[in-house]
């Protein structure tokens, strides 16, 4: 393989996992509302179920939304309830942080690796990646596995920035009140992406 495909599989990379969306808003709500390390296995299981969809569309699973549209329906129904759902986790994490502390606990490694099974966002990105940059006859296996190396190492850089910068914002949330707002508009903007699934 040559340097321009690792550049163009980085580059997309970066434009897909760096740009907001659910990763990335519940990220940053993540940081301020529990802190950096705290947060790591939320980016980590996002890094792992990236690499399970490419890895998935790479053996073929791309196929079955078309041969199946009802497929892609159910996913968007899911994938619209849970971020409903987590969107009103990050609201309720507001409450959580400054009364009982020990109610509030952030995301773990398995649930947001399997978050990305409902992320139409993750879809789009696993199943673009390998129709556009998977090499054809014997390089096929290699360059998924190349994919895959790629899309961990740059996510793991960007969500770790979204993550950063939730750390950041914590240090301007001294009460209640404006934990409250910052949650509250946290979770209407992961609330917010259910319209871009629709």
């Amino acid at each position: 393989m040559e340097w321009s495909f690792f550049v163009s599989v980085a580059i997309f990379a970066l434009v897909m996992t760096g740009t907001p969306g659910p990763n990335n808003v519940m990220l940053t709500s993540s940081g301020a509302n529990f802190g950096y390390r705290r947060s790591i296995p939320h980016f980590l299981g996002i890094g792992l179920g990236l690499i399970s969809l490419i890895v998935l569309n790479g053996v073929g699973l791309g196929v079955v939304f078309h041969t199946y549209p009802l497929m892609q329906e159910i996913l968007k129904w899911a994938g619209s309830a849970y971020l409903l759902y987590l969107a009103w986790r990050i609201v309720r994490a507001g409450l959580s942080v400054n009364l009982e502390e020990e109610v509030a606990k952030p995301m773990t490694c398995f649930e947001a690796m399997m978050f990305q099974f409902l992320n139409p966002k993750a879809w789009m990105m696993s199943v673009t990646a390998v129709s556009s940059f998977a090499a054809q006859g014997s390089g096929y296996g290699v360059s998924i596995v190349a994919i895959c190396v790629v899309f961990l190492l740059i996510q793991i850089q960007t969500s770790s920035l979204w993550v950063g910068f939730g750390t950041l914002i914590r240090r301007w949330l001294s009460t209640p009140r404006s934990w409250k707002v910052f949650n509250s508009s946290m979770g209407a903007l992961t609330a917010s992406c259910v319209v871009f699934i629709w």
